[in-house]
């Protein structure tokens, strides 16, 4: 009986969308979504940064370019929010996802701690399902494992290729953190290539498999969501890929941070006349360290950039593909970073980086918050954190079909919030306000369409992120963010900091002494916000 109900709901529902079933397909672009993990602002070609990415600064270059797009701070809580369209307490995440194996993770917290995503939210997959596109996914998952009911083929995937979890070995995935094709986990994954397997040329491999199936098939439209876990830890790569990095990070953090940040202002993105935030104090200066920590951390930044060097390379080859089954000018592309650069491992990063096999074979080691902290140029902070060295991210859109290429970078701040809105818009699809008879919210984003165009958004509302106590909200030039603010016991308002980034981006000229009217403003509106998306409680009541 329940099975019927469920059914003939689903049909209502579809039901609503019969006209545009019958429209021709190529009236709608395919869509890929890429996420990279981990990656800083600055390491793209395209920002600044010297590590090879020709594929992807081409990409940028001939779409929209964000120089003001934020993610949540985090791995988990940024995806919940890019596949729902919502805020990611709304979804459950409100700070982590469950490990894996670790069934209770929600124990003692409210629903929107859980650690997995809730069936009051829609993902874009399950949207667009209806809407007749075929619907894939290959790479990290990150939204909850410990029941198959939580994974991608569950919430609107039809085929999926990846890991579940939110790390795992590139060359050998195993235990726990294995891969998983559909709803199968494997032991002993294959190589796609001539090569050892290695999880970024599998992501790509599967991705171009799955786009292929769909075109010698239904030739429905397709949308991919493509999810690299590189550069997040364990660092492990390829050696001749390291290799053309070897030696070039012999300049040091602070030499790499000032060259950085001279191109930044030569590409348009940062202003000309702004300087470097502070080195972090706990950050030893590069001559500090002894030949041979030099010639170790060298190596550790050299692993990190031929992670994304490999990215790079798989993107040209799922381009190639594109172009030459013709379908490439009818593509929409995006492109994001799920948070900034990743200082978690220490000020150093991790051991055993200088044998190969015991590198390859590790988790849980980095390249440290020294190297983070350039990946971030020109910001200060890092993953985890609402400040912009944590949740500023690359992104740009690209679609031959309906985007020329323009010079100037699109300025007007936008956030994860306008991800799905966007994709909706352009497929023709209509946000549901019931789904599986669960009542879902609605949309707090904004179609970043008229930016095709060149036009202004409508934004009516502030842009907020919260993330382990952690917290901002963005409203024109102004953001309020702080550290701590948001703890458990309740809001620290002594703990805010506010900004003009017109004027500051590199939030180093704190005015919420020069402002007390500004802070009280932002952070009701910040308060009235956490109280509608559910930061609070954090805990169960006893």
């Amino acid at each position: 009986m329940r099975r019927k109900i469920a059914l003939l709901m689903l049909a209502t529902w579809a039901a609503s969308f019969a006209p545009l079933f019958g429209a021709d397909p190529s009236d709608r672009p395919n869509i890929i979504l890429i996420m990279v993990d981990d990656m800083g602002f600055s390491d793209l070609g395209y920002h600044g940064g010297e590590i090879a990415t020709p594929n992807i600064d081409a990409l940028a270059h001939s779409g929209v370019r964000f120089s003001q797009f934020y993610n949540n701070g985090r791995c988990c809580p940024t995806r919940a929010t890019l596949m729902t369209g919502l805020y990611p307490h709304q979804t459950g995440i409100g700070h982590m996802t469950e490990s894996p194996g670790e069934a209770n993770y929600g124990s003692g917290k409210p629903p929107t701690y859980q650690g997995y995503l809730n069936r009051n939210c829609v993902t874009i997959a399950e949207a667009l399902q209806q809407q007749g596109y075929a619907t894939l996914m290959s790479g990290k998952w990150h939204l909850g494992e410990n029941d198959k009911s939580r994974w991608p083929l569950q919430r609107g995937f039809e085929k999926y290729f990846g890991c579940l979890s939110g790390a795992t070995l590139y060359f050998f995935p195993d235990g726990d953190r294995k891969m998983t094709l559909g709803n199968q986990q494997i032991a002993e994954p294959e190589s796609t290539t001539d090569q050892p397997f290695y999880t970024t040329d599998a992501f790509t491999d599967y991705a171009i498999r799955f786009l292929k199936e769909e075109q010698a098939g239904q030739q429905r439209p397709m949308f991919l969501y493509l999810a690299y876990t590189a550069p997040h830890w364990p660092l492990q790569a390829f050696e001749e890929d390291i290799a053309k990095y070897r030696g070039k990070y012999k300049i040091g953090w602070d030499k790499l941070r000032e060259q950085r940040l001279e191109r930044q202002k030569n590409l348009g993105l940062i202003a000309a006349d702004r300087q470097l935030s502070p080195r972090t104090p706990k950050i030893p200066a590069w001559d500090e360290l002894d030949a041979a920590q030099q010639d170790e951390m060298d190596l550790k930044m050299a692993v990190y950039a031929a992670m994304i060097d490999r990215v790079d390379q798989n993107i040209g080859r799922l381009m190639k593909h594109l172009k030459e089954s013709g379908i490439e000018d009818d593509t929409l592309i995006l492109f994001l970073s799920d948070n900034g650069g990743c200082q978690e491992g220490g000020v150093l990063g991790g051991a055993h980086f200088l044998d190969p096999e015991q590198r390859n074979r590790q988790y849980f080691h980095g390249y440290g918050e020294a190297w983070a902290n350039a990946s971030n140029t020109p910001f200060r902070l890092y993953k985890h954190f609402n400040h912009e060295g944590g949740t500023a991210t690359p992104f740009f859109m690209r679609w031959p079909g309906k985007i020329a290429a323009r010079d100037a970078w699109c300025a007007e701040p936008a956030q994860l919030i306008d991800v799905m809105p966007t994709i909706l818009d352009v497929a023709g699809a209509t946000y549901p306000a019931k789904y599986a008879e669960n009542a879902i919210p609605p949309l707090d984003g904004v179609s970043l369409r008229p930016t095709m165009q060149g036009e202004p958004l409508d934004r009516q509302q502030p842009i907020c992120i919260e993330h382990e106590n952690n917290a901002s909200i963005r409203a024109g030039d102004w953001k309020l963010v702080g550290r701590g603010v948001a703890a458990p016991r309740g809001v620290q308002p002594a703990k805010w900091e506010l900004y003009n980034i017109a004027d500051d981006r590199t939030e180093t000229q704190n005015l919420a002494v020069e402002h007390p009217e500004k802070v009280r403003e932002l952070s009701q509106q910040w308060n009235a916000w956490a109280k509608r998306v559910g930061v609070y409680p954090k805990r169960q009541a006893p």
